[in-house]
């Protein structure tokens, strides 16, 4: 499978800034051309690239005041290796984290799934509870939202999907994860969010938005929720978001079947 993604950041920096961005896709990949450049006021500024957890690959940016570009594009060519996981990840992707609030929604969880031992027909369940019961409305959520609240608000967008099916996976005691994505075929195109499961020896997508075909996306980033996965992190000074583009393009766009278990690849 060919699949070509891009992204560009357009950012206001009104103080200097030490910026982290995570927009290249994930080293479980192998780019046939890649290209990341970052210029404030058109002059090009240094950045350095960062290795992370699970293969994500970061770029570090200290920016000075003025009008900052962060560009990135990457074409694919195949499929990526599969992700395994760790003794530590099975027990790191089982506990409750700030986005993901698996101890409040174990009563939950086991309400509405504790009789279903099936590891395919559990991830479905989920993926189908959740995505009938919230609303993708864009703009709802705030930053700080987490599952519990977007269970209650009953909408967000597809990070608080992802949040929700983290969550209540994790309170059924199946170690689950977050993982920012390029999404052929998404619309309207962004970076996208969906939740990953370990069952059955494998770490499996499940997104209860349902915008795009699970096997076509491209992993950039993969952690514990949000706080690990964020496309740009402000870590000192002052930025304002101006403008965003992303894009995603593969060269077939298979059919979905929802109830099969299905990897990133």
């Amino acid at each position: 499978m060919k699949r070509d993604v891009a992204s560009r950041i357009e950012l206001d920096v009104t103080e200097p800034a030490e910026l982290v961005f995570s927009t290249a896709v994930s080293g479980h990949h192998t780019p046939v051309t890649e290209h990341v450049s970052f210029t404030v006021d058109g002059e090009a500024v240094a950045f350095e690239r960062i290795p992370d957890a699970h293969g994500t690959r970061l770029f570090t940016v200290a920016s000075p005041a003025g009008r900052l570009v962060a560009s990135y594009d990457a074409s694919l060519d195949g499929l990526a290796s599969s992700a395994v996981a760790t003794a530590t990840d099975l027990i790191t992707y089982r506990r409750p984290s700030r986005y993901a609030e698996s101890d409040a929604l174990g009563p939950t969880a086991f309400a509405e799934f504790g009789a279903i031992t099936d590891p395919a027909e559990l991830l479905a369940a989920v993926s189908s509870w959740v995505g009938t019961r919230l609303a993708y409305v864009s703009g709802s959520s705030l930053p700080t939202d987490g599952a519990v609240r977007t269970l209650l608000g009953r909408q967000g967008v597809c990070r608080d999907y992802a949040h929700l099916t983290v969550a209540l996976l994790r309170a059924l005691n199946i170690p689950a994860r977050l993982v920012s994505v390029y999404a052929p075929g998404l619309h309207p195109m962004d970076f996208h969010a969906v939740a990953e499961a370990w069952v059955e020896g494998g770490w499996h997508v499940v997104d209860a938005t349902t915008l795009a075909p699970r096997s076509t996306l491209v992993r950039i980033a993969t952690g514990r929720d949000a706080a690990d996965t964020a496309f740009l992190t402000v870590v000192s000074g002052r930025v304002n978001l101006v403008d965003m583009t992303v894009t995603a393009v593969a060269d077939v766009l298979p059919d979905d079947d929802l109830d099969t278990l299905t990897q990133i690849n």
